[in-house]
């Protein structure tokens, strides 16, 4: 439960008016300039007409002259024509400061003064956006209907012209147009009445001190209804289901005590979040329908992302790609992402998205927008692409929400990836599966690791800070820019790893040859092989029969955290020494390596948020490690979900799962 109010933390919500205040209770408040409301300001919403606008409270504000970091973007030259026509301007209106005079703030690097151009096309579409909208919609309903007369209705979700999906985007566009004229409170009132007449009403009846004790009672009850009530099979045991448990609640109570501040903890996020988890297992493992979904987004991030291997074609060869070396596979992709996510911050795009789970996952998890939107978007686009979707925010994240930033990363892999370990024969819907099961868990494990103390950019409402976004002349000078942040980005990534890799090669060395000594030769005395026998108890938890399988799982467990997950696969699906594991220890050794939880992956990590806000590199790396080991215990707490939940343990390792 949260702790009573003390001189340190206080009640955010009634702050000085002069505060933007967020709804957080009993935190410390926030002194960033961003949430000084005499800073912020409101952008117009192009798309709406005013009708749309009744009755709405914009959750996103602007700030500006708030962040004190470096500029990622190159500041305008002089003789760039967007000063020089704000010069004039100026000298014609006679009230505005003139330009380079810095006790009056006229070389600004943000555009906050009035632009004095006439935007010719944004007037007139303004003016006749009914019609384009109306064109627009008549556009994507004669292509969803063709699409019906030419291929008809079948294969919803598995063929590549069924009517689902097509439909699905239609309706997306249909409902987005549709809100751009009617109120959104005309369905958002009524959810709120019933919601306000059958949840709050119901949760009023339970004392407050009973809430987050029933609230994991009935967990732990679904939980056990889940795991036992199946019938036993092979070595799925309930026996072996009671040791997953006891192992899935040991993490718990190991992240608890190990806990920055546990008085903190906000237990509402670790019991709804352990909650999601298992029933995302459920709706995953026991549903093709829920696998479909979600290997569907996988697919789609994987293609856009893949689309960057045209441009290392065009600079190379066909062949290079095929390589898999991480030079030419994965820093081409994050170059071009990020010059993606430029171009959507440009247009408003993300900073809808990121006020949407500021709401919902506030209302539902108690945590903050921009760590939802890591944590949900990381296991489908990767750990250094997801914080690339908060880049604005980053300078300003609190040490919580850094923690949480990296711990998704670190817990998952990502779609880009999916397809070389589905090569490889390990099981698509366990891996489908534990990357969807990660995004509450790293939620739930991180704010037991790290809770959040500090108010927040991003919780139920959202300030963005814009100095940076506003620079872009167009799209074009949006993905111009985004082109050469994403390639400051790749370079620090890739020289962090060689260096991370090389230490880690240089410790080996040492342990080898102070082994040799010791006659440890066969196999050598490495960190990965102490790391395997230090893995020994955390197999035992998540459920591995103890009939010889537990060392090797653990093994594999070390080398995923010394080395990387793709060795590991690649160990347990070819080398002899794995060939003879039971079909459930397989299993959870499937699930325990599926995540970037590795010495390597720190470098990405490091280096993506040091690029992004350098004035944070410090905290970065203070914090990178405790979300490195809460990442992979997160990784942990999916496996034994796993083995609690499946049942026929050998159908995932039959022939036909390798692609």
């Amino acid at each position: 439960m949260m702790p009573a109010p003390t001189p340190d933390y206080v009640d955010v919500t009634v702050t000085d008016e002069s505060h933007n205040a967020s709804p957080q209770k009993h935190a410390i408040a926030n002194d960033d300039p961003a949430l000084e409301k005499t800073h912020e300001h409101h952008h117009a919403h192009l798309h709406h007409d005013l009708n749309a606008e009744k009755g709405r409270d914009d959750e996103v504000v602007y700030s500006k002259g708030t962040t004190f970091e470096r500029s990622t973007v190159p500041h305008q030259d002089p003789q760039d024509h967007d000063i020089h026509r704000r010069e004039h301007g100026e000298v014609a209106g006679g009230g505005l400061p003139a330009f380079g005079d810095p006790e009056k703030n006229g070389l600004s690097p943000i555009r906050s003064e009035e632009d004095p151009q006439t935007h010719t096309f944004s007037n007139f579409y303004r003016r006749y956006r009914l019609f384009f909208h109306l064109f627009i919609w008549l556009l994507f309903t004669g292509w969803w209907i063709a699409g019906l007369i030419l291929h008809g209705v079948h294969d919803p979700l598995s063929s590549r012209t069924g009517w689902l999906k097509p439909f699905l985007f239609w309706l997306a566009i249909t409902l987005r147009i549709l809100f751009f004229h009617v109120p959104i409170a005309i369905v958002t009132r009524p959810m709120h009445w019933t919601w306000s007449k059958t949840g709050v009403r119901f949760a009023e009846l339970c004392p407050d001190r009973l809430k987050i004790p029933l609230g994991a009672f009935v967990v732990v009850a679904v939980m056990l209804i889940g795991a036992f009530a199946s019938p036993e099979s092979q070595d799925n045991t309930r026996a072996n289901r009671a040791i997953s448990l006891f192992g899935l609640l040991v993490i718990v109570a190991v992240m608890w005590a190990t806990s920055r501040n546990r008085k903190a903890v906000n237990w509402h996020t670790v019991i709804v979040g352990m909650f999601l988890q298992f029933i995302i297992a459920l709706f995953v493992l026991r549903s093709g329908v829920g696998y479909d979904i979600f290997n569907f987004i996988s697919e789609l991030a994987r293609d856009v992302l893949g689309f960057a291997n045209q441009g290392t074609i065009f600079l190379t060869a066909a062949s290079v790609p095929a390589l898999g070396w991480f030079l030419v596979s994965v820093l081409p992709a994050i170059i071009f992402f990020v010059a993606l996510v430029q171009i959507c911050f440009y247009n408003g795009i993300l900073q809808w998205f990121i006020g949407k789970f500021a709401v919902f996952f506030w209302w539902s998890m108690r945590v903050s927008g921009g760590e939802a939107v890591v944590a949900a978007a990381s296991p489908f686009i990767g750990q250094g692409e997801s914080a690339m979707l908060i880049r604005p925010f980053v300078a300003h994240l609190t040490q919580a929400e850094l923690h949480q930033v990296m711990c998704s990363g670190f817990a998952t892999i990502s779609g880009s990836v999916l397809i070389a370990y589905i090569s490889l024969g390990v099981n698509a819907q366990a891996l489908v599966s534990s990357c969807v099961m990660s995004i509450p868990a790293s939620l739930a494990i991180s704010k037991l690791r790290f809770p959040e103390t500090e108010e927040t950019l991003t919780t139920g409402r959202v300030v963005i800070p814009d100095d940076d976004e506003h620079k872009a002349a167009n799209s074009l000078h949006a993905f111009a820019n985004g082109a050469w942040l994403g390639l400051r980005i790749a370079g620090m990534i890739l020289a962090t790893l060689l260096c991370i890799i090389a230490l880690l090669a240089l410790a080996n060395g040492l342990l080898t040859w102070w082994g040799r000594y010791l006659n440890i030769n066969n196999p050598p005395l490495t960190v990965e092989l102490i790391v395997g026998y230090i893995c020994y108890p955390i197999a035992f938890l998540l459920g591995v029969p103890r009939n010889g399988d537990l060392f090797k799982v653990a093994q594999l467990i070390g080398t995923k955290l010394i080395a990387n997950e793709f060795v590991a696969y690649t160990a347990l699906q070819t080398d002899p020494a794995y060939a003879d594991l039971s079909p459930r220890s397989r299993l959870i050794a499937t699930y325990a390596l599926c995540g970037f939880a590795n010495i390597g992956s720190l470098g990405t990590q490091i280096g993506v948020l040091s690029q992004i806000a350098p004035g944070r590199s410090g905290d970065v790396s203070r914090l990178a490690l405790s979300a490195l080991v809460a990442g992979a215990l997160t990784t942990f707490t999916s496996a034994s979900i796993a083995g609690l939940l499946i049942q026929d343990q050998a159908a995932y390792f039959s022939p036909s799962t390798a692609s």
